[in-house]
């Protein structure tokens, strides 16, 4: 049966979005609206952003929306067919990183980034479960910016669980949600604003 729920409210961090097969947690206010605004500048103006490239059907494609990479010594990752080589963290990365690290008591090495011009530009149905990724490993999504609508979908039963993604916020997806949904996030192309979202993972080394 497909059924979609919708859940624009504001969030016990605790509870679990997702109805089975994972785990979904959402703080809506991992940071005041100041200090999102302070960091949506900063990482607007200080991070190397380039146009994403990904290969669909054999043939390379360059977006609209830009992208960066950033982690530990260099590590790599790969997805839609195209490797990206890890930046140095910035400052403002790095505070964001020990900041999400201390709300999740999770761990992560590496974070990528994508800048949204405005709602026109979105990212379609995936999972994160490429092959560099630890296991099952949490991801941690802050966003920054316009608000923004983010959907999951379940590989079998078609479930489907919206949220609105708030300037300021966490989502962390941990356990077999990779595994057993998809997530996007759809145009929606009223919103003229931009957005930043900043995706901490745990790569495995080599």
């Amino acid at each position: 049966m497909v059924y979609q729920m919708n859940l624009f409210h504001q969030n016990d961090p605790a509870e679990n979005l997702l109805p089975k097969d994972g785990m979904v947690n959402y703080h809506s206010n991992l940071m005041s609206s100041t200090t999102a605004d302070h960091y949506f500048d900063s990482l607007l103006r200080n991070i190397d952003w380039k146009n994403d490239e990904i290969v669909i059907f054999g043939k390379r494609v360059v977006t609209k929306r830009k992208v960066a990479w950033y982690g530990d010594d260099q590590l790599e990752y790969t997805y839609a067919k195209i490797t990206k080589k890890a930046l140095p963290w910035t400052r403002e990365l790095i505070e964001l990183k020990e900041l999400i690290q201390q709300s999740t008591g999770e761990y992560f090495n590496t974070c990528l980034l994508n800048l949204y011009h405005n709602g026109s530009e979105g990212m379609g149905w995936h999972s994160d479960d490429e092959k560099e990724l630890k296991n099952d490993c949490a991801i941690a999504s802050i966003s920054l910016g316009a608000d923004r609508t983010f959907n999951f979908k379940h590989k079998d039963t078609k479930e489907m669980v919206s949220i609105l993604l708030q300037n300021g916020s966490l989502l962390l997806m941990r356990g077999e949600t990779q595994k057993n949904w998809k997530h996007c996030l759809p145009p929606r192309k009223l919103i003229t604003q931009p957005r930043i979202n900043l995706t901490f993972r745990t790569i495995l080394p080599g």
